[in-house]
């Protein structure tokens, strides 16, 4: 690392000469995997795009220039070379590193990234920013090429290409989002890789024009016109020519000089924007990485030797496998039912689908918007689609949740991922809007499950239900309950009693429900007895059962993974204002609060905000002890 060492800002990495470039991107993907190896991160993204941290870092002036990172999980190496070099072991950790781009963490980070294909429209926004103020620097958007076919970024090429603005796209190409990149534009971007005999024809063309003595500058005019029309004749010409671009490529995404050479041209075109498109290899550097990139897109600690990963200890299923193995089951009696996933075969489950019903099973691509249109449009026809999309990302189809599917009371099935507290990837991964904002719409039911048993349960129920339905689940482990029976459909709105006592009751949602059994047991150790309810419907709700609850109880606490505003406390409370029993029980919500959830440790952030068993534990005692203060002293007033 003797040249990394000595870099601790771009201005130092751009004092080196040009053939010392490659030696610090090596240096920086040594040291990525090293770290990686210990705590676990977006091992993949972040190796193949070291060179490109390096290049732009170089050929721009950043900060002054404006690099703008899509994603995030590919732009570690970007945190390394702006200063950040020695906090990377604390990337994703509470307290340390944000796994992604934040701009109250770095001058360099221009603007935050989560999410995908946002880069261009922030970029182009910047880009008409610089101008309207009369200043001269660069601005860069750097995207992946299954970020480039999200809805956003091709409205951003769209007005870009219309409005001639001075602005450069360096396009990552390694065909891979998280998964293998689908869709029409991947196979336009197949073709631009393929037609590498056409790049050194059309150079040859030139430089065989130029070369005629006596010509001058009309014959360079008449070369750059000559080539021009070949690019459209010849490459697939859409991004090059008819919406607007400058086309810069391929250029080996690997190779620091020619990177570099292929930006700083990109900075001479002063008429429009410019993309370079470099092919880069997901994973690059680690040959673990660089067979099964899909896997490695994000890792967790690793033996850096054999590439095996530090396996967990747990021995309760994963709620992702136990859907995905669920819907299969379901899809093999049920010709009706398809699986759809944005992007995330592998994180969400669906990868089981695509793979034994291929027919039936659909990966959108980083299409959100899409997919759950595309479900409308199936559900319209008699189908039963699942579409599996992370709490966070269903976040984007907000719109078509409404009016392509609820409005229209569609059976679409929602299976929310990540929902709660989503740990090491922080505040844009987190899945904590969802129960309020799919509370709001029409015909939805929303529901979510203690235990992976009951996981199984629902799915079948959503999917036999005629309307939309949507349930939540956590990343990460189940408890541990047997999975030996077939699914049951349950009664819609019905939740359970699981403990039943005492002048108190605890009403929890989905994941809070073993934690609120946990917490009872130690509360009735100490002689508070309490009811344990499980919810499972946040819409509709059991009112029967909350109501009976309100006129027998003095306490009750609601519980959820999610935050308060809008929530499922906020449900209950609404259903006991309604029906005028609100000022006769006290009602506590615990919940997060309305704040930011920083990243780190899942079981950390749940403590921090009193998800465990001791903060429900502790807030329930506390309850208990002032309304038992305000009996006594309204006892003694009597007396």
């Amino acid at each position: 690392m003797e040249l990394l060492h000595e870099i601790n800002s771009p201005a130092d990495l751009r004092r080196l000469k040009p053939e010392q470039l490659q030696t610090v991107a090596d240096e920086i993907r040594q040291y990525i995997l090293e770290t990686m190896s210990r705590i676990g991160g977006h091992t993949g993204a972040s190796l193949g795009a070291v060179e490109l941290a390096v290049a732009l870092h170089y050929a721009f002036n950043t900060p002054e220039d404006r690099v703008v990172w899509d994603v995030g999980h590919q732009a570690y190496a970007h945190k390394i070379l702006t200063g950040r070099r020695d906090q990377l072991p604390t990337i994703k950790q509470y307290g340390g590193l944000s796994p992604f781009l934040r701009r109250d963490e770095s001058e360099y980070d221009v603007f935050g990234a989560g999410h995908a294909s946002t880069s261009i429209s922030a970029a182009l926004g910047m880009a008409i920013a610089r101008d309207r103020m009369k200043q001269s620097h660069h601005v860069c958007a750097i995207i992946g090429d299954a970020s480039l076919a999200g809805g956003m970024a091709m409205e951003a090429i769209n007005q870009a290409g219309h409005l001639k603005t001075r602005l450069i796209v360096l396009l990552n190409d390694n065909e891979m989002s998280i998964a293998p990149a689908v869709g029409a534009l991947t196979g336009y971007l197949n073709r631009i890789r393929e037609a590498h005999g056409y790049h050194r024809f059309k150079d040859e063309v030139e430089g065989t024009l130029l070369s005629i003595p006596g010509f001058g500058e009309r014959l360079h005019q008449a070369a750059k016109t000559m080539k021009d029309a070949l690019a459209a004749a010849v490459l697939p010409g859409a991004l090059v020519n008819e919406l607007g671009f400058k086309y810069i490529g391929y250029v080996d995404g690997h190779n620091t000089r020619a990177l570099v050479a292929a930006l700083r041209e990109a900075q001479q075109i002063k008429d429009g924007p410019v993309i370079v498109h470099a092919l880069t290899t997901k994973g690059k550097g680690f040959p673990s990485s660089e067979k099964n990139y899909y896997a490695w897109h994000a890792t967790g600690p690793f033996d850096i030797r054999t590439g095996e990963p530090v396996k967990s200890s747990s021995k309760a299923p994963q709620y992702t496998a136990v859907f995905g193995d669920t819907l299969c089951e379901l899809m093999a009696k049920d010709e009706k039912i398809v699986a759809l996933t944005a992007a995330m075969p592998d994180g969400t489950g669906i990868d089981r689908a695509l793979k034994r019903f291929p027919e039936r099973s659909f990966d959108v691509g980083i299409a959100e918007q899409h997919a759950v249109t595309f479900s409308a449009g199936m559900a319209c026809e008699g189908l039963k689609p699942v579409a599996a999309i992370y709490s966070t990302f269903l976040q984007r189809g907000f719109d078509q949740l409404i009016h392509d599917v609820c409005i229209q009371n569609l059976n679409v099935t929602f299976a929310m991922d990540r929902a709660g507290i989503a740990g090491p990837d922080g505040p844009t991964h987190h899945g904590l809007l969802d129960i309020a904002y799919l509370r709001a719409m029409p015909n939805i039911i929303l529901m979510a499950p203690k235990d992976e048993a009951e996981l199984r349960d629902m799915l079948l129920t959503a999917i036999e239900h005629p309307g939309p339905a949507a349930l939540r689940y956590p990343r990460g482990n189940g408890v541990g309950v047997p999975l030996d029976r077939e699914p049951q459909v349950l009664e819609v709105g019905k939740g359970e009693i699981l403990r039943d006592g005492g002048e108190t009751a605890i009403v929890a949602y989905g994941s809070m429900v073993h934690p609120s059994l946990q917490a009872a047991e130690h509360l009735a150790a100490e002689g508070i007895e309490t009811t344990v309810v499980n919810a499972r419907f946040v819409k509709p709700l059991d009112a029967s059962l909350l109501l009976a609850l309100a006129r027998t109880k003095r306490l009750i606490v609601t519980v959820e993974e999610a935050y308060l505003a809008g929530g499922f406390g906020s449900a209950v409370m609404e259903l006991l204002e309604e029906n005028g029993l609100l000022d006769s029980v006290r009602v506590v919500r615990i919940g997060i609060p309305d704040r930011l959830v920083t990243h780190g440790d899942a079981k950390l952030l749940l403590a921090k905000y009193g998800l465990d068993a001791d903060g429900i534990y502790t807030r329930v005692k506390e309850s208990v002890e002032v309304l038992d203060d305000r009996r006594a002293k309204r006892q003694k007033v009597r007396g």
